[in-house]
């Protein structure tokens, strides 16, 4: 019941309208409000003028379940024009096998969290099925699939330290050949009663940001060439791990200038600004 729900939402033309008219009216308001005001957002320039020929692989680190809502927020609901469709492909063992994981996708994410992944070997034939629905979602243009090439949550102390990249994403992107977009963010936490508290306290822009860097088109043109291998997929995987990796020494650097109070509050980067209206609504200038 939940992949025939997950496929109305995403594969049919109104599931995918009644979707994109929930996550705009309805999510994209209740998620900005409680991360508005400790968000900074580089990158976001180079992308208002981007024209992608197809669809977009969204690539990026993983240390909270909310990671992808400042995706959802800065992106899908922001400045970037061609952003027109969102997927989340998902492990299937709560958001498929569970009826409260059915429950939250469809609250939270008007079922955007899709297609689902199976661990299960004899499931994998789904799981071919799920790489042949994202190839064709990243043909079309407007369309992002957001993923995370670790699998799973980081859950070390240390968020510059990942956890090894799955070869999935690698097939997904030399079966596609999207164009790939690296991201990383940090400090969002998973206690979202304690996220919405320091949204609200006025010195959490110096003391708890959550700050996510975007990348430039990630040039991965060396393992096209070769035969499609698991071992390629795996390399590939890896590649753009350690893209996002670069960004995250970016992100310290950001972290440390808006802990020494060198960013201000009206930074065009922040989500927030004191009349209530995210400066990502106009282009700069």
């Amino acid at each position: 019941m939940a992949r025939a729900i997950g496929k109305i939402a995403n594969q049919t033309p109104l599931g995918k309208r009644l979707q994109t008219t929930f996550l705009r009216g309805v999510s994209f308001n209740w998620v900005r409000r409680i991360i508005e005001r400790r968000t900074l957002v580089e990158g976001l320039d180079g992308l208002m003028d981007f024209d992608p020929p197809g669809g977009i692989l969204l690539v990026s680190n993983h240390r909270s379940f909310f990671d992808q809502y400042v995706l959802l927020t800065c992106v899908y609901m922001g400045p970037v024009p061609w952003a027109k469709r969102l997927y989340f492909p998902v492990r299937s063992n709560f958001f498929y096998d569970n009826p409260a994981g059915l429950l939250v996708n469809l609250a939270v994410a008007g079922a955007a969290m899709y297609p689902p992944v199976y661990r299960e070997a004899e499931r994998r034939a789904l799981n071919d099925e799920a790489l042949d629905e994202i190839s064709a979602f990243l043909q079309e243009p407007g369309s992002i699939v957001g993923i995370h090439p670790e699998g799973t949550r980081g859950k070390g102390d240390d968020p510059y330290k990942f956890l090894p990249a799955q070869p999935g994403v690698g097939k997904m992107a030399l079966a596609a050949r999207p164009t790939v977009l690296p991201l990383f963010i940090n400090g969002l936490g998973n206690d979202l009663g304690t996220q919405v508290k320091l949204n609200f306290i006025g010195s959490s822009r110096r003391t708890a940001p959550i700050i996510a860097v975007f990348g430039k088109p990630l040039d991965y043109s060396q393992f096209t060439a070769e035969k499609p291998r698991p071992t390629l997929y795996k390399k590939c995987a890896d590649f753009f791990m350690k893209e996002i990796g670069k960004l995250g020494e970016r992100e310290k650097e950001l972290r440390a200038e808006c802990a020494a109070g060198q960013i201000g509050d009206d930074d065009p980067r922040w989500l927030y600004n004191r009349k209530g209206l995210s400066p990502f609504w106009a282009r700069p200038g």
